[in-house]
């Protein structure tokens, strides 16, 4: 019997409980966020793995069959490519979630990435299923809760490490956290890891049907309010809201951090290195309340960064930064509350 497993894109519909038809389309009635399943093909490297409904990783070989969505990516160190760049079927898993498109740009440091065929799309009730069919509904207006905003320099600049530490520390003085990614690519393990660190609820932009935020502003805006207003009715004390990549890139990062204003009371940016902090706030027009991620893992890199901006800095990854972290955290957040009020 051949194996199915269903990616992580696919959470919020019920592919693993109820069935479902798979019928192949011409491509031109394909579209972002419809489900699909592919046939793994190609020699196995350490990137044939799935990531799962439950955040777990999955190795798969050729013969396997994937559910996931089409959509767009756009990473600045890894790789570019859409499902409108797809030809005769032949596409990659363009993230381990299940983001399936064809690859127009990848980084030589990376392995092969996992090669599919396209064997169709799932279908329920003679339509075919798309993400917004299961996507989360309500009102797309209300949002006004303290918010701590984490951004980046670019992706794997500490974001993820910056809001897990966050959640763990409002969470251990008795508050309400609630965890969301709003932009980037969607892959499940980034807002598990806040859930696991003792936010009450996390959520990201698949709980509103988009595969990733690589879409027109204008959809992007609709999706995310309708999120906003569904974090704002469970009456968190705090939000920690991560905006995947950098604004600068086409996730649609300065749209989310605009959808934002007026709570922002701490904003924290994870950084690659010093010198790309500065082009940040110089290009963005962002001065952050203080710097953490790779740029600040030595002596040197803290110095430099002050030298240059001003702003003080945190090394993060080492455990015994976690009360400074901590003060930090509540000193920027008091005075972003009463700045608000």
């Amino acid at each position: 019997m051949t194996r199915t497993v269903i990616g992580s894109l696919a959470r919020i519909a019920d592919f693993e409980t109820a069935a479902f038809d798979v019928n192949p389309l011409e491509k031109a009635q394909w579209e972002t966020g419809d489900y699909v399943i592919a046939k793994v093909i190609g020699k196995k490297t350490e990137l044939y793995q799935i990531e799962d409904c439950n955040g777990d990783m999955i190795p798969v070989q050729a013969g396997t069959l994937i559910v996931g969505a089409l959509g767009d990516r756009a990473a600045t160190l890894e790789g570019v490519g859409s499902w409108t760049d797809v030809v005769d079927g032949h596409m990659h898993a363009m993230t381990s979630a299940g983001l399936f498109g064809a690859f127009t740009s990848l980084s030589s440091y990376l392995p092969k990435p996992m090669s599919l065929d396209y064997m169709g799309h799932i279908f329920r009730g003679g339509s075919k299923t798309r993400m917004m069919d299961y996507a989360m509904r309500g009102e797309a207006n209300g949002y006004s809760v303290p918010t701590v905003l984490l951004v980046g320099t670019s992706m794997s600049s500490g974001k993820t490490i910056a809001g897990t530490l966050a959640c763990k520390v409002l969470s251990s003085h008795g508050l309400k956290v609630i965890g969301t990614k709003l932009t980037g690519a969607g892959r499940y393990r980034d807002i598990l890891s806040f859930r696991r660190a003792g936010a009450a609820q996390v959520y990201d932009f698949v709980d509103v049907g988009l595969p990733s935020t690589v879409v027109p502003e204008d959809q992007f805006r609709s999706a995310i309010r309708v999120l906003l207003h569904h974090v704002d009715i469970n009456k968190p004390d705090v939000v920690i809201a991560e905006a995947g990549a950098s604004p600068l890139e086409p996730y649609n990062g300065e749209a989310a951090i605009d959808e934002l204003r007026g709570h922002i009371c701490c904003t924290i940016l994870s950084a690659s290195d010093p010198y790309a902090v500065v082009g940040v706030m110089d290009a963005f027009e962002l001065r952050p309340d203080f710097v953490a991620g790779p740029a600040t893992n030595t002596s040197a890199g803290i110095e430099l960064v002050w030298k240059l901006t001003g702003l003080p800095s945190i090394d993060i990854a080492d455990p015994e930064s976690e009360p400074e972290f901590s003060r930090f955290l509540f000193k920027a957040l008091e005075a972003g509350v009463a700045k608000a009020c």
